[in-house]
């Protein structure tokens, strides 16, 4: 055995004994290694020309998704012209969605009654005449910790590059006819996040019953909670007590975002817990509303 065979041999043994990589496998890397290096070099030898070229061919992938969101006047579309766009190019996937776009189901609570699963966001814009809104779970900076609250909530991931930012946002939809859902998005930059956001809540749509049920009110209109809701988010709790007709939605600026879209026009609150978190809250929020479609005792 020669000299070279028996370091072969040695190298194998120690391998096996301390669990390390085998030669085959060791060869492997170096090679991936070789060509990360390689490619490293290629781009730093190009040449003036080809990095423009280069820049070049990004820029026209960037006009190109930028395209998907303006009109022919190079305007951009606002989140309802989106929707009718987007319906007009749409071709369902899921079963439910052939029969929304042939018209056999016209009416989205024939889905939520027979408990049947939303996976396009398509049949929810077909069927209703959907708004949305964003609550507030950033803050942005200020003097001493203090800055205001608002919609985009920004993190930061640490690499060997720099920080990473994301933004998330928290969005709300509804017809304000009894139909709402909420979704929770996150993107590197803030429209996708929001877009993001919407497609989620629109996936997570459910029905709320109102009613005339404040004792003080005969109304017959549908337009406060019908009877005491409890629900819970966390360490969050909310409660919804019925109101007479002109009172108004006597809760935090966040829940009446909730509310508003649910088509709840008048109604008294409580919160337990910690409120500061909107996350929680909004799930109490729902929590509560979802209650209401149980039947009176």
């Amino acid at each position: 055995m020669t000299k070279k065979e028996k370091d072969v041999s040695s190298l194998k043994k120690t391998a096996e004994a301390y669990g390390t990589l085998s030669e085959t496998e060791a060869q492997n890397s170096t090679k991936d290694a070789a060509k990360v290096t390689n490619k490293i070099i290629e781009e730093a030898e190009l040449s003036e020309e080809e990095k423009v070229l280069k820049k070049m061919k990004e820029d026209e992938i960037l006009e190109k998704e930028l395209k998907k969101t303006t009109d022919r006047r190079g305007r951009r579309m606002t989140p309802e012209e989106e929707v009718q766009e987007n319906l007009k190019v749409w071709k369902p996937r899921t079963k439910l969605g052939k029969e929304v776009r042939e018209g056999k189901i016209k009416n989205i609570d024939q889905i939520l009654d027979s408990n049947r699963k939303i996976l396009e966001p398509e049949i929810v814009d077909s069927l209703l005449n959907v708004k949305f809104d964003l609550l507030s779970i950033g803050q942005s900076k200020g003097k001493f910790g203090g800055g205001k609250r608002r919609a985009w909530r920004q993190t930061q991931r640490k690499t060997k590059e720099g920080n990473v930012p994301t933004f998330s946002a928290f969005a709300v939809v509804g017809d304000e006819k009894g139909h709402i859902g909420v979704g929770y998005g996150r993107a590197k930059e803030t429209l996708p996040g929001r877009d993001k956001a919407i497609r989620k809540a629109k996936l997570n749509i459910t029905k709320i019953t109102r009613d005339c049920a404040s004792f003080d009110c005969n109304c017959g209109e549908l337009h406060t909670v019908p009877f005491k809701v409890e629900g819970k988010g966390g360490s969050c709790r909310v409660v919804l007590i019925p109101a007479p007709q002109g009172t108004g939605l006597v809760a935090a600026n966040e829940l009446k975002k909730i509310l508003k879209i649910a088509g709840i026009k008048d109604v008294y609150s409580k919160t337990f817990g910690t409120k500061a978190t909107t996350f929680n809250l909004a799930k109490a929020c729902m929590d509560a509303l979802e209650k209401t479609n149980r039947s009176k005792k």
